[in-house]
């Protein structure tokens, strides 16, 4: 080996063993980029082969043909859920009712089960309470309404001979034949007529005592597993919330269930105070008149109204002087009930000023009719809980 060979060779292995620079990262991004491209591209002409139409476009899930089937998929379900809340709208109503009813009796159940009884006796003599109360009422509207309508149809053959003994009326059916064609109108159209509501007013009955029980029977659940209920939708709640959501539901469940003990106990009031008038003035059926006093008096704004309306125009028909003096006597009665005795019932049950009571009345009763009249004014008592305890102080740290 030469000399210059011998200096040439440790130099090629210098730079053979010299580490070689990493290239730029954008470099190696493009490259990479290039060679997936490549690939794709090639991948795809192997795959379509001669005739190829080329590499395919969009996928279908972007397209705007799927936007607007899944779309109206979603128009028509919801059509649907509608159709179907409206369909079950009488049975969302009992179920809210009952719910209603077993919160508002829950205070009795825990007064009941502080005093040393279980719950589940506390819970017995309510619910015995409340199918009395029921009893009652049957008991003192379905005889007064069956023996009326017995005497009606017993004289209705005495007011035909009444009018066919009439001068007059026998002058005209002499003339004019009045009494076959009443006769006729009587046996052809009045009749069946007559039998046909009949049977609608007994299915109408039929209906309404399923609803009762049905309505009791719910109750008596909701009752029974309030707790349970409360607790299990709490669990739905994130935990770091879970204690301020449970203090503001018992505070709901509270006014709720005060405004029901309230208003109940003013109603019995004001149907003892009307049985006891009416008894002293010797009105027919007082106690049957007091139970629709106390019932229309559930009513919230209008009920006590009807309910004197009612009883005022009963009065009238058995004698003037009695329907005078009934109708002086729910005058100055609401004025104490509106004045002296609810005041001091509900002070400890709601907290709605006396604007927003009517305004949730007048928007209960056009939506729901009776219950809704019913349902609102607590509910409008937890939306401005609601409010007051989350709304306001949010907005307050904004």
């Amino acid at each position: 080996m030469s000399p210059l060979s011998a200096d040439v060779e440790p130099a090629t292995t210098q730079e053979e063993d010299r580490p070689q620079e990493p290239e730029a990262p954008e470099k190696a991004r493009e490259k990479a980029q290039g060679k997936a491209q490549g690939k794709a591209q090639g991948k795809a002409q192997d795959e379509a082969g001669p005739g190829s139409y080329g590499l395919p476009g969009k996928p279908l899930a972007r397209g705007p043909f799927l936007f607007g089937l899944v779309g109206g998929l979603g128009v028509l379900t919801a059509i649907a859920l509608a159709q179907m809340i409206v369909a079950s709208l009488s049975t969302i109503i009992l179920i809210v009712v009952a719910m209603f009813l077993a919160v508002g009796l829950n205070p009795a159940v825990e007064a009941l089960h502080r005093r040393g009884l279980a719950r589940r006796g506390a819970i017995s003599i309510v619910f015995a309470g409340v199918i009395v109360a029921f009893a009652l009422f049957g008991l003192a509207i379905v005889p007064p309404v069956s023996k009326q309508l017995t005497e009606f149809i017993d004289a209705v053959p005495g007011y035909l001979t009444e009018l066919s003994n009439h001068p007059t009326l026998r002058q005209l059916d002499q003339d004019y034949q009045i009494l076959p064609q009443i006769r006729t109108f009587v046996t052809g159209t009045l009749g069946p007529s007559l039998a046909t509501g009949i049977m609608g007013a007994g299915l109408v009955v039929l209906n309404g005592v399923f609803t009762t029980v049905t309505l009791l029977v719910l109750m008596l659940y909701f009752l029974g597993s309030l707790h349970t209920i409360k607790d299990y939708l709490l669990k739905l709640v994130p935990s770091s919330r879970r204690t301020r959501t449970r203090a503001i539901t018992e505070e709901i469940l509270r006014g709720i269930g005060g405004y029901v003990a309230g208003n109940v106990l003013i109603s019995v009031i004001a149907g003892v105070v009307t049985w006891i008038f009416l008894s002293i003035a010797g009105v027919q059926y007082a106690l049957a008149l007091a139970l629709v006093v106390a019932l229309t008096d559930l009513i919230p704004l209008v009920g006590a109204t009807i309910g004197a309306v009612l009883v005022t125009a009963v009065a009238l028909l058995d004698s003037w002087p009695a329907g005078i003096a009934c109708a002086i006597f729910f005058v100055a009665y609401q004025q104490v009930e509106n004045y002296l005795i609810y005041p001091r019932v509900m002070k400890h049950s709601v907290n709605v000023t006396p604007a927003v009571t009517v305004i949730a009345a007048l928007f209960g009763g056009a939506l729901l009719g009776i219950v809704g009249a019913l349902l609102a004014i607590p509910v409008a008592a937890a939306i401005a809980l609601i409010i007051r305890e989350l709304v306001l102080p949010h907005q307050d740290q904004v």
